[in-house]
């Protein structure tokens, strides 16, 4: 079955766009685009032929900008930039951000202010539309100067160089054109500036890890109100009056969220009378303001990211000016400092929700605690249940909690001081991933733990929402009874976490980190 197509709005795309094509829909450019790149092309070719020394254009690149370029040899400029600086190392970007990062490239420049030819574009449409995706190395970019190394890779592909991904391996770039009836390109003036000179690189990750974030972060509120429930802990923190009196967005709706999710529990109703129990641990009584705080600053990245999806950050820039004619400002538009923020802003979110979970799950398994069978199996000391599982969600919240610490403030002088402040964007977005993979096995073992500590309490059962999920994961993991290989049980718990099945089947609205129209 063929991919759907979709049309960008190049500018004024939304995060629901990014999404759609990052799981795979056809990304074209609409019909009216075409007549703004074609001037830009234009005004590239006037400046050219005025003669004067214009950065990129007919000049060298970086510390080498000083050095004129003969009219003769301007096209062999813009190749020997692009081979030069595909200098990535490491292992394949994921092809998902690939596409994305073709996708976001293709919408900076049918703006209209980078000076490539339609014919560019069309072939970068026509290589997303025939799955004709580039290998690129995942390190070698700081940032700054725009992701130089990734961008040239993808845009090597282009020429026909370097290897694209085939159904179950990787074929030469060259061969792929062929067989989908493409001819490598032949760069023009500023072409090849204009393709590998840009923050697409570190805004794809980052925009593919908000996705996967979004998904987290809504499980994350059902796995840790489906704790509260096993440790029979109080829906009293979630009480609207407390948030009323700080109020704070994120703060208010995950409180909202939480009570909604617990409404109509008969476990709830089995202890509020006559629990010694005066207040739960923070774990239990602070989700709405650890939640609610990252709730909020993600909102901040997710609007950042947004803005940045839909800019233009090539250098130098094209302007068509009417009365002047065409002029190239050079800017610092590549600079990825926003996306760094971003990314870290991201990174201590994910580490905190991450964090806030596992000590979840210690509680659970701590009998003086959750006032539950230790370790929460049937027969402690013959088995160990979940002992080991909250060791593993140890280890992946306190490698979260290193990875979290800032890329943005680091910077290293690259291009014999000529790029002297860099973002570390790149790095700084890439390891949201791995990240956002071991928040995601926390909350599948936060999900079992909860799961088998509401089952202590039957025949009493939780809230219509909760018992959909609880429901759900009893489909697929049964009950721990006595001790078994638990990896597989951990792995099916993170396909009904990833698949997004556990937030269908609590069939609630829950806080969401952007509007969304089409998620």
């Amino acid at each position: 079955m063929s991919a759907p197509s979709l049309t960008l709005n190049p500018g004024h795309d939304t995060l629901d766009t990014w999404m759609a094509v990052a799981a795979g829909a056809v990304p074209r450019l609409p019909d009216d685009a075409r007549a703004t790149i074609a001037q830009s092309a234009e005004a590239v070719r006037a400046i050219v032929a005025r003669g004067e020394p214009v950065y990129g254009l007919n000049t060298g690149f970086g510390k080498l900008a000083s050095v004129r370029i003969a009219a003769a040899d301007l096209a062999t400029l813009q190749t020997n930039i692009v081979l030069s600086h595909a200098a990535g190392v490491g292992p394949p970007v994921p092809k998902p951000v690939t596409r994305l990062l073709m996708a976001l490239k293709l919408a900076s420049l049918a703006q209209g202010a980078s000076g490539v030819r339609p014919e560019t574009l069309r072939l970068l449409e026509a290589m997303l539309a025939a799955d004709i995706i580039p290998v690129i190395p995942s390190q070698g970019s700081v940032g700054a100067s725009g992701d130089l190394a990734p961008l040239a890779h993808m845009t090597a592909a282009m020429l026909g160089v370097g290897d694209v991904f085939a159904e179950t391996s990787t074929v030469p770039a060259a061969q792929a054109l062929a067989a989908a009836g493409l001819t490598p390109l032949s760069l023009a003036p500023k072409e090849g500036l204009a393709l590998l000179n840009g923050t697409q690189f570190s805004t794809a990750y980052a925009l593919y890890a908000l996705f996967e974030i979004q998904r987290l972060f809504k499980s994350a509120l059902i796995t840790g109100v489906l704790s509260t429930e096993a440790a029979k802990g109080s829906d009293a923190p979630f009480d609207a009056r407390v948030h009323a009196l700080r109020p704070h967005r994120g703060q208010a709706e995950c409180a909202d969220a939480l009570r909604r999710l617990m409404a109509g529990s008969p476990i709830r109703a089995s202890h509020l009378e006559g629990d010694d129990r005066v207040q739960d641990p923070y774990c239990l009584r602070c989700q709405p303001q650890v939640m609610g705080a990252a709730l909020d600053i993600l909102r901040s990245t997710a609007a950042t990211l947004a803005v940045e999806a839909n800019s233009v950050t090539d250098n130098p820039l094209i302007i068509v000016d009417g009365e002047r004619g065409p002029v190239a400002l050079s800017g610092g538009n590549f600079h990825a400092e926003p996306v760094a923020f971003a990314a870290d802003i991201m990174a201590l979110a994910v580490s905190e929700i991450g964090a806030l979970a596992e000590r979840r799950i210690a509680m659970l398994v701590d009998p003086a605690l959750s006032r539950l069978p230790a370790f929460l199996t049937p027969s402690p000391g013959l088995n160990s249940g979940f002992m080991i599982p909250q060791v593993t969600a140890a280890a992946l919240a306190s490698e979260n909690k290193q990875r979290a610490a800032p890329a943005s403030i680091d910077s290293i002088p690259t291009s014999a001081n000529q790029e002297d402040h860099v973002s570390m964007a790149a790095h700084g977005a890439r390891r949201l991933l791995d990240m956002a993979a071991n928040l995601r096995a926390i909350l599948a073992i936060e999900l079992l733990a909860a799961c088998q500590g509401c089952d202590f309490h039957l025949p009493l059962t939780s809230s219509d929402a909760l018992e959909r999920v609880r429901a759900l994961v009893r489909s697929r993991i049964p009950t721990l009874v006595e001790d078994r290989y638990l990896a597989p049980d951990i792995a099916a718990a993170e396909d009904l976490i990833v698949s997004g099945a556990v937030v269908a089947a609590a069939a609630m609205e829950l806080p969401a980190l952007w509007t969304e129209h089409s998620s």
